[in-house]
């Protein structure tokens, strides 16, 4: 089956999922948790997205964003692509670590963001194990978690700095102080109650949540899509797949260096191997040239181009570089 396209425009607001390959895990630690949000918080400011809320669990997460610049696929690929390169080199793992491509259902905030927002951050008292809790004890546990936005929505956590409030505080009215009081009564209800219209909605569109109207445009703006899809040629949409992963990559750069593939992640001043890394990546995964910036570390796609220009000059002036390079060429070329 085709994959559904990503329906973008300015200003949309999504509700996103991503789950863990077969249902695995995707966070081992606390550690994992941290980096995912170190990751996420950069993302944020990189795409100009506001990010208004988050959810992380075991084996899976919930964002709710919005888009100014519709650049949902863009800020989600940076966002899922670093982590899986820190998730198997921290674990000496490879392959997936999400299953398959993360959902992603546009929102119609007027009239369904306070219900989605509670929907979320009550996650961590919905699954097996917390659920047959009594009250007071799920309370606890939703009060005391502190892998979600929540706690610092009703004022008992600090405010995370690229996490925006307002929207979702501003449909409990008020001020501030009320605002966050009036929010921790609001999802707290929902420890005792069923919210079955939200479940219909939130099963009724692949697409979106919302009313029958607001889903009707989304399937109108995706159909618009479908069309320009077919009358086009293949310029835009027949993109070259990488044929390797960034873990391949990395460690067949790393070796031909002689330094660790995590070292290649990191910040170091005029370090040849990490241009190298770039253009690998760029060549053999298939990221752009700001992607390949932002999980290197090395800024905008405008960065990386200036160093791939310095580094094609210094392929031309240094032999031993480029024998390395077409050492590693071999190795990535191997295969296809």
């Amino acid at each position: 089956m085709a994959r559904l396209l990503r329906v973008q425009y300015e200003g949309a607001l999504y509700h996103l999922t991503v789950r863990g390959n077969a249902q695995q895990a995707i966070f081992l630690d606390d550690h994992d948790r941290e980096r995912f949000l170190e990751g996420l918080s950069r993302q944020v400011e990189t795409h100009g997205v506001r990010l208004y809320l988050f959810c992380l669990m075991t084996n899976h997460l919930h964002l709710m964003v919005e888009t100014p610049r519709a650049n949902l696929s863009a800020f989600m690929s940076g966002l899922l692509t670093g982590y899986t390169v820190y998730f198997n080199l921290r674990h000496q793992r490879s392959g997936h670590v999400t299953q398959g491509r993360y959902g992603a259902k546009l929102v119609e905030g007027e009239r369904y963001l306070d219900k989605l927002s509670r929907y979320i951050h009550l996650n961590p008292v919905n699954w097996e194990g917390v659920r047959e809790m009594p009250l007071t004890e799920r309370l606890r546990v939703l009060r005391e978690y502190r892998w979600s936005s929540y706690r610092s929505y009703i004022g008992q956590g600090k405010r995370w700095p690229w996490v925006t409030y307002g929207p979702v505080l501003a449909t409990m009215g008020g001020k501030k102080r009320s605002q966050e009081d009036t929010y921790r009564d609001y999802v707290e209800r929902g420890l005792a109650e069923t919210n079955e219209d939200l479940q219909a909605v939130l099963k009724k569109s692949a697409m979106g949540i919302g009313s029958e109207d607001f889903c009707g445009e989304i399937e109108e703006r995706y159909a618009v899509l479908v069309e320009k899809a077919r009358q086009k040629e293949d310029v835009a949409f027949r993109v070259r797949r990488g044929t390797k992963s960034a873990e391949e990559v990395l460690a067949v750069v790393g070796k031909e260096f002689g330094v660790k593939s995590q070292d290649l992640l990191r910040r170091r001043r005029n370090a040849v191997d990490r241009a190298v890394t770039a253009w690998m990546l760029i060549r053999y995964v298939g990221l752009t040239q700001r992607e390949a910036g932002v999980n290197l570390v090395m800024g905008s796609g405008a960065a990386v181009s200036f160093q791939l220009k310095r580094l094609q000059k210094g392929m031309r002036d240094n032999v031993v570089l480029r024998r390395q390079v077409s050492a590693i060429e071999k190795q990535l070329n191997q295969g296809q």
